[in-house]
């Protein structure tokens, strides 16, 4: 292929893209759009940002600030996680709008994520949001489309085609060229995103840019530039073999349909039917029947905690609790807290993995859809993604078992087993003991991890761009001029 006759297709479209008003319209309005949603994304993150760390603050002087009193009480009383939000959910939202934001840790219990954004807002918030990566995703691909769906098919009904052909020119090289041009209207509407991202990286203190949002952000630029190669060659290909320039737009209004509409919900639909979750109440009845087939760790007369405390009666050779060394109820309670902390690991590991059986099926369908592989890869790398979400989940159910173990810990090795009497206050600790348990501190998932993750979704992006460039050679021994 000739160097010159690709430079010379790509200006012809560009040229003719930007002598039209529409696309003018069209392209101005991305622009405002990107402008809109770079503003909007990042007050949202400086907003929420905020409000965490001072809920987070607040938490934490309550806790420090709780006077002497019995652990126990302060493994009951608790204490609250709240999920950080990802500097790059400026750039794509993901699901992070309807997943919880906060979860209240207590003893022997498990509490699920609370307080989206999707939860407090009105019905209209179905409609979703504008984000960068929405408009980049959706909206850019269908602008793509308008530009592209005459590129060869306006050729061929006016004959300037069949000239081109008879004059050297490959099928090769106008596809690829006329792909290029495309290529080369979207890739400066990624750029002036990406701009506008590391503008407010830099522009809003809390996002802390580091070297691994950088990173990210390279990545993502990566895939979003082989995402519009795709789509650039998706709609080449069907001007070449469409007659008519208005059959080409009506085929690719169709493609964008299916790829941004129908699959993602039917994958979905398919993922949930072949794979069905628990609602919420069957989850929490499960654990609570297996917790009660273990025992309860509150009642002392329960066969399994009874013949736990004969056992150790026997081991220390003693004829009641008092006699024993360390106080029994503590280490009743963190064989309770541990019991049921199993339990709950274990269905919550088994649902956990049913959601990702169910995330499975879209992923796979990226091989069909490359509008479900680029969606993947942009949440995940923006830290947006359920498998983020699990992530954090299960971090705070580790903060949690460690407070609770901790306050058994004390309780055990600090109270006596002899009860108070009536005169004599109850038994409690020095609140310095409160300070001296360590704030939650989240550890987003590494980004060698998410590419892991989305290995797959990573996968059918480049098989797409492979396959069209395959299909380029392959169709261009076949393409007629009329």
């Amino acid at each position: 292929m000739r160097r010159s006759l690709l430079i010379l297709f790509a200006r012809q479209v560009v040229k003719n893209a930007l002598s039209n008003k529409a696309v003018l319209l069209l392209l101005a309005i991305i622009v405002l759009l990107l402008i809109y949603a770079g503003y909007s994304g990042s007050k949202i993150y400086a907003d929420q940002t905020a409000s965490r760390i001072r809920y987070q603050k607040e938490v934490r002087a309550q806790w420090e600030n709780m006077p002497d009193k019995h652990p126990h009480r302060m493994a009951h009383y608790g204490y609250i996680a709240f999920r950080p939000k990802h500097p790059l959910s400026v750039f794509d939202f993901g699901i992070e709008s309807y997943t919880g934001n906060a979860v209240f840790l207590e003893a022997h219990k498990q509490n699920s994520v609370n307080f989206s954004e999707a939860g407090f807002s009105t019905g209209m918030f179905r409609f979703g949001e504008i984000s960068l990566a929405m408009i980049l995703q959706v909206l850019l691909p269908l602008v793509i489309f308008f530009i592209g769906f005459d590129t060869i098919a306006a050729d061929r009904e006016n004959g300037t085609l069949k000239i081109l052909l008879s004059q050297g020119a490959t099928w090769k090289e106008v596809i690829f060229g006329k792909a290029f041009g495309l290529l080369a209207i979207a890739l400066p509407l990624l750029f002036f995103a990406m701009v506008i991202l590391i503008t407010a990286g830099i522009s809003v203190p809390s996002m802390l840019f580091g070297a691994d949002e950088w990173l990210r952000a390279m990545l993502i630029t990566f895939i979003y530039s082989v995402y519009f190669v795709v789509i650039s060659l998706i709609a080449v290909l069907l001007s070449s073999v469409s007659k008519t320039a208005r059959l080409a737009l009506v085929s690719l209004i169709g493609i964008w349909l299916l790829f941004v509409v129908i699959l993602p919900r039917a994958s979905q639909a398919a993922g949930a039917a072949i794979f069905p979750s628990l609602s919420k109440v069957e989850f929490e009845a499960g654990i609570e029947s297996d917790l009660i087939k273990k025992g309860d760790s509150h009642d002392p007369n329960d066969p399994y905690y009874k013949g736990l405390k004969d056992s150790l009666l026997k081991a220390y050779k003693v004829d009641s609790l008092v006699q024993l060394p360390f106080n029994y109820s503590g280490f009743q309670m963190k064989e309770g807290e541990r019991i049921s902390a199993e339990i709950y690991q274990q269905h919550l590991l088994s649902l956990l993995d049913n959601y990702k059986r169910q995330n499975s099926v879209s992923r796979v369908a990226a091989f069909i859809n490359p509008f479900a592989a680029q969606r993947n890869l942009s949440m995940g790398l923006s830290g947006t993604d359920f498998n983020t979400y699990s992530w954090f989940q299960q971090q705070a159910e580790e903060y949690r078992y460690n407070l609770a173990q901790q306050m058994n810990d004390l309780q055990i090795k600090l109270i006596s087993n002899r009860r108070p009497e009536q005169h004599e206050a109850p038994h409690s600790i020095s609140r310095d003991h409160w300070r001296a348990f360590a704030d939650f501190d989240y550890k987003r998932p590494s980004l060698r991890k998410v590419l892991n993750d989305e290995s797959l979704s990573l996968l059918a992006l480049l098989a797409w761009a492979a396959a069209l460039v395959i299909l380029v050679f392959v169709i261009s021994k076949k393409l007629k001029a009329v």
